[in-house]
């Protein structure tokens, strides 16, 4: 169990390292912020473990341009302790940006949000989670962490919001279904899932420009590895487990271009800045 978690701990970390552009998409998804594409995103990342090994991913802390913080929480399963958690991660971060001012010492909290990219059991997650602060003599505070359930979301809806470097967690949507039920219906239903909802989406997503190209790539092996993790050991889908790894190999080499081709492009760059420092000296 530790180990298959730890498998979508490092997906969500990856996908947390995509472009500036994909990963700012998705703050502005998350939280309803509209920050330009081209604002800088600054990194605070903590990790831990509960008892059970088996309900915490990881969690981060991004700062868009040196001033707001952000901090998102990725959960797989329900979590009673969870509130607390990010509480004193919230309070680890602003404590460390601690603020002295005239009027004495400030903190400021990031902006937190609860990831689930399980469906879970949605009858027992709740939309928003609260912790009641209780300051003796000086009243209470409420402090609210949202709740957002990746399962919940339609595809239309992700694309609306441009999520797109979460659609490759959109594969544990039929992932208890299809263990519980092989039948030829179900199967049919995650190759659809895999190519259209999922790998058709990133490449629209990447003509459209929300995502680099670099991304996209990215992001399809990132779903074809979840993919073999969990679904490869099914017979009924040999053919397609075949296919899909043929896929992964032309994409590999299809990584390989690209570098080539974007080396070329910085030596050209650099070769006319040369040209002009000649011209001017």
């Amino acid at each position: 169990m530790k180990e298959i978690h730890q498998i979508y701990d490092k997906a969500f970390k990856r996908i947390l390292t995509l472009s500036d552009k994909a990963v700012i998409h998705l703050i502005n998804g998350l939280f309803g912020t509209d920050y330009p594409t081209d604002s800088t995103i600054t990194y605070n990342w903590t990790e831990h473990e509960n008892k059970e090994l088996k309900k915490t991913l990881s969690d981060s802390i991004l700062t868009i341009n040196g001033t707001n913080s952000y901090h998102i929480e990725a959960q797989m399963t329900e979590d009673e302790e969870i509130v607390f958690r990010v509480f004193e991660y919230g309070f680890g971060h602003s404590y460390k940006n601690r603020i002295v001012g005239d009027a004495g010492e400030s903190l400021e909290f990031p902006q937190p949000c609860i990831l689930y990219l399980d469906e879970g059991k949605k009858d027992f997650i709740p939309d928003e989670y609260s912790l009641t602060l209780k300051f003796k003599g000086q009243g209470e505070f409420i402090y609210k962490v949202p709740v957002v359930k990746l399962q919940n979301i339609s595809l239309r809806e992700l694309n609306e919001k441009k999520l797109i470097i979460l659609l490759p967690f959109l594969l544990l949507k039929l992932r208890k279904k299809v263990q519980k039920l092989r039948t030829k219906e179900n199967m049919e239903e995650l190759q659809s899932l895999v190519m259209n909802d999922i790998i058709q989406t990133i490449r629209q997503n990447e003509e459209a420009g929300n995502i680099s190209r670099t991304d996209a790539l990215d992001l399809i092996d990132l779903t074809m590895k979840l993919y073999m993790k969990i679904y490869s050991k099914y017979e009924e889908l040999e053919d397609f487990t075949m296919r899909l790894y043929d896929q992964s190999m032309e994409l590999a080499s299809d990584k390989y271009e690209k570098t080539v081709e974007e080396l070329e492009d910085e030596v050209q760059e650099l070769e006319g800045e040369v040209q002009e420092l000649k011209s001017v000296m």
